[in-house]
């Protein structure tokens, strides 16, 4: 499985945008094989707020993000202040 992280800081006030955007983003991805979940997160104390999507494979994140960059980038720059920050990582599974 694999991660995909993507971080924002916003300017004040900004939550219910922030909120907006992650719906739509889920909206546009819940159906697409190989979607295994997602979890937005945010601290509006310092306007800071993120994703975690989870992707079966390598192949499904890098497929999907070729498609939907551009329209998640535009739409992370609506409100954003600065470049987010985006990270891929392979996810570990406890063998217990």
């Amino acid at each position: 499985m694999w991660a995909q992280m993507l971080i924002f800081k916003t300017a004040p006030g900004k939550l219910s945008e922030a909120e907006k955007m992650a719906d739509r983003s889920y909206s546009a991805v819940k159906g697409i094989k190989g979607f295994k979940g997602v979890y937005y997160f945010g601290d509006p104390n310092n306007n800071e707020y993120g994703s975690l999507y989870l992707w079966e494979t390598k192949e499904v994140l890098d497929a999907v993000m070729k498609e939907m960059m551009p329209k998640m980038q535009e739409a992370t720059n609506t409100i954003a202040v600065e470049p987010p920050l985006r990270r891929i990582y392979e996810v570990y599974e406890p063998k217990l």
